[in-house]
């Protein structure tokens, strides 16, 4: 239910950075639009790994960078967002209230949300707002990797964690581009998987992807902590890996990644690294939303949760168990 007053709302709120557990259901005012800004009825949210991040205030160095040393300067978590335009800055030509959205916001837990206009788009009338809340953060960050990795038409592409937010947009929108995709995954979502259009599935806990029988044009790795040597076995002589950030070490959460660039330059093969960024992603999110127009790309809505249940939410995607992407709905 809405808050009781006019000008005060329902949010998720953290003061200190730490577990789910820090999450409190609570009624504070609803936020205040710059002239750039859109006010957003949020009618549900995404759950993903970056605000899983940015909730225990690691890797550390994101703290130095000025998100907050003893907590989040944000009090209210969540990027991923989808509900209903409410009121819009004096500077804003896109949208007017009453259009439905899609996109980045600050402060998604929570009946109302900030975002910026350059960080909506309209939402496809043929999806849910659960399913458009769960497109943006992981979509941009596939399609981010995908181009990181110059994938082109005909090119063997091997997905590592193709079940996950990002890795069911990645596989998508892999085959999307002509590419023949092998995804890795668990036995229990080697299913999932397969349904979104793999090529070929292989259920890490049975077959090594790295056993020498199939070489790869490029691997896109979100998921695991495989080593440099192993991942290469499985490229191609001049093939391309390339490394998500964010996981691994607590300081820099990039460890791997730096490895991986210092290498590059003395092997044949290219091995980079890219950490997904949602800024200036206005064209990405056109994109996206005309992929899934064009019926090529489908968000995987795993499992809803209500807003007081954000915690209970952020367990189950922390616990490794979660399938596509986790919606909160408003």
């Amino acid at each position: 239910m809405p808050g009781k007053g006019r000008d005060v709302m329902r949010a998720i709120v953290q003061d200190v950075y730490g577990s789910a557990d820090r999450l409190r259901l609570l009624e504070i005012e609803k936020p205040v639009i710059a002239a750039n800004e859109v006010l957003v009825q949020v009618r549900a949210a995404g759950v993903d790994r970056g605000t899983c991040h940015l909730m225990r205030g690691e890797p550390y160095l994101m703290r130095i960078l000025g998100l907050g040393f003893r907590g989040p300067k944000n009090q209210v978590p969540g990027l991923d967002v989808a509900g209903t335009v409410a009121a819009v800055g004096a500077d804003v030509t896109r949208f007017q209230v009453g259009d439905e959205v899609f996109g980045i916001a600050r402060g998604s837990f929570a009946e109302y949300a900030a975002a910026r206009e350059d960080k909506l788009v309209g939402k496809p009338a043929g999806l849910s707002f659960e399913q458009a809340a769960v497109i943006a953060v992981s979509g941009l960050a596939a399609l981010q990797g995908l181009h990181a990795g110059r994938i082109a038409a005909g090119q063997k592409v091997l997905i590592i964690g193709a079940s996950g937010g990002v890795g069911t947009y990645a596989v998508q929108l892999a085959k999307a581009f002509g590419a023949k995709v092998s995804g890795v995954a668990s036995t229990a979502k080697v299913d999932l998987v397969r349904s979104i259009g793999a090529d070929e599935v292989i259920d890490y806990t049975r077959e090594d992807f790295a056993d020498g029988r199939q070489h790869y044009d490029l691997i896109l790795d979100i998921g695991g902590n495989s080593r440099l040597s192993r991942l290469r076995r499985a490229l191609t002589p001049k093939g391309t890996l390339v490394i998500a950030g964010g996981e691994g070490a607590k300081w820099t959460g990039v460890g791997r990644q730096i490895r991986a660039l210092m290498l590059s330059p003395v092997v044949p093969q290219r091995l980079t690294m890219y950490i997904s960024s949602t800024n200036k992603r206005q064209a990405d999110l056109e994109a996206l939303r005309q992929q899934i127009e064009a019926g090529h790309l489908t968000p995987i809505v795993g499992k809803k949760y209500p807003l007081s249940e954000v915690p209970e939410a952020i367990r189950h995607l922390e616990g490794g168990r979660a399938q596509g992407k986790l919606a909160i709905t408003v």
